[in-house]
Parts: structure tokens; C-alpha cells; sequence
């Protein structure tokens, strides 16, 4: 058959809808068996078992004795199979006893689909063997077309189930990370908040929590952090540190030696390259509103004080953690009164950049939350995002995560702060 017009039908066969590689091998194998141009008696398909070092039986058909259902061919007797990896058709005399008592004195072979590593050597996984009466040149060229047609529609097969596999992945990957984000809108006595999170990409570094803290829950931690790069290997940063927060809360440890033991997971399970700035502070219903606050290395959240009419930062009390498994965590303080407002955000809120690679920056940040005072965190939260997007460009190679959360006391005995 003229080459050119068997790579068709092949293909042709070979693109209809099959539920298995098998099917789809057994299929063409059948095609080509009754096709009288091409003169094949019979032939099998094999497919390679790594464990057992053999290829196993797993279809045949034609004018051939049969033989047992998943017999085995081990690579220690057949060392024509790493010439097969290398040449893809071989045409050869059969050496296997049992073979030869069915009738199969000579053979062709062809390797299909992906090669398997089993030590220093690769192998085919499946392999075409065909038995005729005119073992020759045009058999392996006929040979050739086929395997060659066949390894392509195996890979779109391939490539179709990683798609599937990856979008599940996927999926599962912003389900879970989305079960370690707390609701957005939480309060707690005297205060109202709202977090949160803009992943650059599918799933993000970024990460804020509420954890109640106390028998009483009389305390509410409040956590923004953010891991080091983007994507999933981020994502996994995150979701361990969140975790491990949540755990550490529970024991009602002091913060700085909460920051020491976070800082020393991060560095023993994470790799030299990864690191992650965290924010923690904790509210109470202490009357002068206390807040304690650790900052490793995170952007210095900004606290807005309504009597003064001011911002002031929460500048880093220890490093970055990860680098240094021994680096020292202090704890600081505020005070929050009524009307006081803390904006607590990851670096791909000031660090976002413009078509002109200008950076959003902490200046336009604190005007910005200092002519929105009035409103709810919700509002705040909304307002900066809305701005940051429309000064930024979404194709800049520089965007980042972005999250948000705004703590505003809101004292019950006095007037609630009008919103539009």
C-alpha cells in the first residue's frame, strides 16, 4: 500500500473514540490485519511491565495458533528489545520455544507509545508484533507508518488525561486553599473586620486567618502572611504555615515564641530558596484596646489614628521567616479607640506596577485609606483593590498576590461611622 495513503487510514482509525489504549491498539492491529495489501497473518500486542522486567500478552488476532493469555516475554531472553528502543521496527528470526511451537518462526516488531526507563536502558511501552509471509523492507516501512501514527494518537491520549488530571488538581488546589481562608467578614466586640486575598495565578502564596484563641475565645488572632514566589509551590507554603498557626494557637503560647517555632518549621521542611513574611496581632476585649502585634518581615501594616488624625506604621519586630533558624521575634504594641483603623496587606498591593513600571506604592496606600476612614473595613477593603487594579496593568510580569484585611474599632456605645 502506498505509504501515504496507509498513514491516513491509519490515522483515520486510529481518531475514533476508544475507552482504552488497548482498544485503540487492538482496534488498528485488526484493521491492518484484514487489509489484504499489507498481507499479515496475524499479530499481537504487548505491553511492557517495568516490575517484571517482560512485556505481557494483552491482545492477538489473524490466522495464528493463540497463545496463553498473558504470557510473558522477559527482557533477559529478547535482547533484540533494545534495539527495538533504538530503531523502533526490527525484523527477526523467533527464539522462544513456546513461540515456535505456535507457528511463529519469524516476526517484526515495532515500539509504540512512551519509553520506559528501567535502569540505564529505555523500552517501548507497547509493542506491535506481526507475523507474514513477506518478512522484508516494505514490511518495516508499512511497520514504521503504523507505530509512528500510533505513538501520536497515544500521546494526544496522554496529553487529553494530563489536561483532565491538572484541571482536577486544579480544582482540588483552590478547594483546599479556600478551606484555610476564614470568611471574609468577621466580628469581634468592639471590632469589625475584612480580609482579603487576589491570587496572581490560580492558587497564591498569600494566606489570612482569624484564630480564636482562649478557652473563652476572649482573643482573636489575626494573621496575614505571605510565601515566598507564586503558583503551587506557594500555595503548599501557605497552607502548611497557616496550618501550624492554627495548631500553635491552640496552645496559648507567647507570640514571639510562637514566631521562633514558625521560623524553625519553615526552615527544616522548606527548601534553602523558601521563605514567607507573616503579620500576626492579637485583639481582645481589653478596654483600652490593646493589640498585640509580632511582624516578621512583613510590609508594615498601616494604623490610622483618629484623635491624631494619623498614620503610623507597624514596622518588623524580626526577620523574614526561614533563613535563619535561630533568629530572635520581639512583640510591640497599640492601642486601638474607637474609630482607629489598621490596614494589614501583602506586598502585591504596594508593589503592583503600571504599564510604565511605576509601583502603586505605600504613599498613594495611606491617602488612599486616609480619605475612605469613614467607611466600613468591607468598603476599605474594596476601595484600595478597585484602585490598585485600575493603576496597574493585569499582563505585567510584576503583579503578585494581593491581600487585604482592615481591623476598625468600632466602640458600641458610641455613634457607628456613616458608609456610602
Amino acid at each position: 500500500m502506498e505509504q501515504r495513503k496507509l498513514y491516513k487510514t491509519i490515522e483515520s482509525v486510529a481518531s475514533k473514540d476508544f475507552n482504552t489504549d488497548t482498544d485503540l491498539l487492538a482496534d488498528v492491529l485488526k484493521q491492518i490485519i484484514s487489509n489484504e495489501a499489507i498481507q499479515l497473518k496475524g499479530g499481537r500486542i504487548w505491553k511492557f511491565e517495568p516490575r517484571r522486567k517482560a512485556y505481557r500478552l494483552i491482545f492477538q488476532t489473524g490466522k495464528v495458533q493463540k497463545i496463553q493469555e498473558d504470557f510473558l516475554l522477559y527482557l533477559k531472553d529478547y535482547p533484540y528489545y533494545e534495539k527495538i528502543a533504538q530503531e523502533r521496527t526490527i525484523l527477526a528470526d523467533e527464539t522462544n520455544k513456546t513461540l515456535i511451537s505456535k507457528g511463529i518462526i519469524k516476526y517484526s516488531a515495532s515500539g509504540i507509545g512512551r519509553k520506559i526507563k528501567v535502569g540505564d536502558k529505555r523500552y517501548y511501552e507497547y509493542l506491535l508484533a506481526v507475523n507474514s509471509a513477506m518478512i522484508g523492507d516494505d514490511l518495516r516501512d508499512t511497520l514504521n507508518i503504523v507505530a509512528t501514527v500510533l505513538t501520536s494518537k497515544l500521546n494526544e491520549r496522554y496529553l487529553t488525561q494530563s489536561r483532565k488530571t491538572l484541571i482536577a488538581d486544579i480544582d482540588k488546589a483552590k478547594e483546599i486553599q479556600r478551606s484555610i481562608l476564614p470568611e471574609h467578614e468577621y466580628r469581634f466586640h468592639n471590632y469589625d473586620v475584612f480580609g482579603v486575598t487576589l491570587p496572581a495565578q490560580i492558587v497564591g502564596g498569600d494566606f489570612y486567618d482569624y484564630l480564636k484563641i482562649g478557652e473563652g475565645e476572649d482573643r482573636l488572632g489575626v494573621v496575614v502572611g505571605d510565601a515566598a514566589s507564586k503558583g503551587f509551590g506557594a500555595a503548599a507554603e501557605a497552607m502548611y504555615i497557616s496550618g501550624a498557626l492554627r495548631m500553635a494557637s491552640s496552645f496559648q503560647i507567647k507570640i514571639s515564641l510562637m514566631f521562633s517555632r514558625m521560623n524553625q518549621l519553615v526552615n527544616k521542611i522548606f527548601s534553602d530558596d523558601k521563605f514567607a513574611s507573616l503579620f500576626y496581632g492579637e485583639l481582645s476585649d481589653d478596654k483600652k484596646g490593646l493589640f498585640l502585634y509580632a511582624n516578621a518581615g512583613h510590609n508594615p501594616p498601616m494604623f490610622f489614628r483618629k484623635k491624631f488624625n494619623e498614620i503610623s506604621l507597624l514596622n518588623s519586630t524580626g526577620p523574614l521567616l526561614g533563613p535563619a533558624p535561630n533568629a530572635k521575634f520581639e512583640t510591640d504594641h497599640v492601642n486601638f479607640r474607637n474609630g482607629d483603623i489598621l490596614v494589614i496587606y501583602s506586598d502585591g498591593v504596594v508593589e503592583a506596577a503600571n504599564d510604565k513600571f511605576d509601583f502603586y506604592g505605600e504613599e498613594r496606600l495611606g491617602k488612599l485609606i486616609m480619605d475612605n476612614v469613614h467607611r466600613t473595613p468591607k468598603e476599605i477593603c474594596l476601595v484600595i483593590l478597585e484602585d490598585v487594579q485600575k493603576f496597574s496593568t493585569s499582563d505585567s510580569q510584576y503583579q503578585d498576590d494581593k491581600t487585604i484585611v482592615v481591623i476598625k474599632r468600632n466602640d458600641k456605645n458610641e455613634p457607628s461611622p456613616k458608609t456610602i
